[in-house]
This record gives structure tokens, C-alpha cells and sequence, in this order.
């Protein structure tokens, strides 16, 4: 993913405090999306918001002459991880959003990590299952369970199905986590570009299939969301990942998967006055237990993160 190695000292202060800005504004945006889904059904939110952050994108890639991804085989990756990374997930979540709280969908996003542990170990050779890696992912899924309720899971009513449709999402990014194994080297502005205008591009002519976007008056409130959405957690935050792994690799990235669904549960709870069940606090534990568990060193190396 990037070009230089990262920094020969440790990390700094400057380094934890860009990690946790971007946690905070990972975190923030299930409460966007909650607010945008109020008056925005969830595809046309998701096309509006990957299509402005797209032209912004491909805009600084332009201006920074950094050359467009070339090769077929390159960009049938591209296209996989526009499906996968942005126009599948980003859906999924605003749509399991309409009817769930952002701090439930944060904690169900915390799966996403050992999701792309058990991924790795199917589809790669050198990132295989270790006694470590396969507690915290039997952890991180009970915790799951907790969350949803066996008994919900058994019926699937209309917001058991939410909630899994946002565990999909989880799913779909540890599936992108090994497509942009393929993406090393590449210039990052203009490979965002090239991934988030094809998924805007993806998910445009959906809308007309499932919205009828031509008849929706979304709210200020709801336009003001999908901007921030756009701006904040689709350009400043594809800008802030590159800077820290550039900085100190992406180890210290990894740390991301402790703070982005506190952030979420907490922005939540101040801002739209969400009160998370007690289950919901265990399960949080549980699957951030099993996160730290699966990276123990001893029996194997944790697997990088993308």
C-alpha cells in the first residue's frame, strides 16, 4: 500500500494522536449514516456519498499527477475491492441502519478483523489458523451471538436480518482486506480514485432500481450526513490511513480495531441519546478480547493488516 517503509524510530505522540482522530472519525460514521438514512433511503445515500467523494478523489489525483492504475488484471482487482470494500458494505450498513442504532452497528463491525483472519486462512498460504488466531475468533463470534440473541437469531425478524445484513458488511471488508493485498506499491490517491468513482459508478444505476431517486426530497439534515460522509470518512479518512501506515506501518495501524467501536457506541450515546444494552457491552468485550487474543505472537505471527 505504500512505497517507503515505515518510520526506524517508534511511534510518537503525533502518531497515536492521527491514529485516534481517525478512530474518532471511523467511529462517527455509523452516526452519519443514521442520520442520513432518516430521510435517504440507503442505496441512493451510499451512491450520493461515494459519487462526491469520488469526483473529489479522482480531483486530488489529477492535481498531484499521479497516473491512473493500468492492466487488466489490475483493475479486475480494483473492481473487486469497489464491490466489496465500498458499494456492498456501505449499503448493507446504511441499509441495516434504517431500523438498528449506529453504536449496535459499530459493535457488529467489530467482527470485521477476525472475519479477514479466517478469510486469509481459505484463500492464502502463508496466513494460516493459529491456536491464538482461532480463540479470538471463536471469541469475537460468540460475542456476536450475545449481541443478536440466540433467539432472534432463530426467528430472524426484521432486525435480526439488519443486524446480519451489517455483519455482512464486516465480512465484505475482511474480504477486501485480502483483495488490496494485490494493491502494494501502487500510487494511493489515485488508486482511492479509481476504487471509490467505480463503486459510485456501481451503485448509480441500483438506485434507479431500488429508490427511484429522482423523487426523493432528503432533509438538510440528511444532505449535511451524506457530505460529511463523503468529505469526512471517505477523503480525509482514505488521506489519514495512507499518512500513519506511511508513517509507522500498518502494525501500528492494526490498533484501529480497538478504538473504531468504543468511538461508535460513544458518539451514539452523546449525540443521538443511544442506550446499548448490557449484552451489547459484553459482546463489545468479547470481540475485543478475541481481536487481542488473535494477535498474540506465541504459535504464529499475526497477519498484517491490509
Amino acid at each position: 500500500m505504500t512505497s517507503q517503509p515505515p518510520a526506524a524510530s517508534g511511534p510518537g505522540l503525533a502518531d497515536y494522536g492521527l491514529l485516534l482522530l481517525l478512530s474518532a472519525i471511523w467511529g462517527s460514521s455509523f452516526l452519519f449514516i443514521k442520520v442520513a438514512v432518516e430521510t435517504m433511503p440507503a442505496v441512493s445515500m451510499t451512491a450520493s456519498r461515494l459519487t462526491l467523494a469520488g469526483v473529489i478523489l479522482v480531483a486530488m489525483a489529477v492535481l498531484s499527477k499521479q497516473p491512473m492504475p493500468r492492466g487488466k488484471r489490475l483493475w479486475g482487482w480494483i473492481l473487486m475491492s469497489a464491490f466489496f470494500g465500498n458499494a456492498l458494505p456501505f449499503a448493507l450498513i446504511g441499509w441495516g441502519e434504517e431500523k438498528i442504532d449506529s453504536g449496535l452497528a459499530a459493535i457488529l463491525m467489530a467482527v470485521m478483523p477476525l472475519t479477514t483472519l479466517v478469510l486469509a486462512h481459505i484463500f492464502t498460504a502463508d496466513e494460516k489458523i493459529t491456536l491464538p488466531k482461532a480463540i479470538g475468533v471463536v471469541l469475537g463470534f460468540a460475542g456476536l451471538i450475545v449481541l443478536i440473541g440466540p433467539a432472534k437469531l432463530a426467528t430472524l425478524g426484521e432486525e435480526t436480518v439488519r443486524q446480519l445484513a451489517v455483519a455482512g458488511a464486516a465480512v465484505c471488508y475482511g474480504i477486501n482486506a485480502i483483495i488490496t493485498k494485490q494493491f502494494s506499491g501502487l500510487p494511493p490517491r489515485s488508486l482511492a480514485a479509481s476504487v471509490v468513482m467505480l463503486s459510485a459508478l456501481m451503485l448509480i444505476p441500483a438506485t434507479f432500481l431500488f429508490d427511484s431517486p429522482l423523487s426523493l426530497e432528503p432533509s438538510l439534515l440528511s444532505g449535511l450526513a451524506i457530505a460529511g460522509l463523503a468529505v469526512l470518512h471517505t477523503v480525509v479518512a482514505t488521506l489519514l490511513l495512507f499518512t500513519i501506515v506511511r508513517r509507522q506501518g500498518a502494525a501500528f495501524f492494526s490498533q484501529i480495531n480497538y478504538l473504531v467501536p468504543p468511538f461508535g457506541v460513544a458518539w451514539g450515546a452523546v449525540l443521538l441519546a443511544e442506550r446499548p444494552s448490557p449484552n451489547a457491552y459484553v459482546a463489545l468485550a468479547l470481540i475485543l478480547i478475541g481481536i487481542a487474543i488473535a494477535g498474540l505472537k506465541f504459535g504464529g505471527k499475526p497477519s498484517p493488516k491490509p
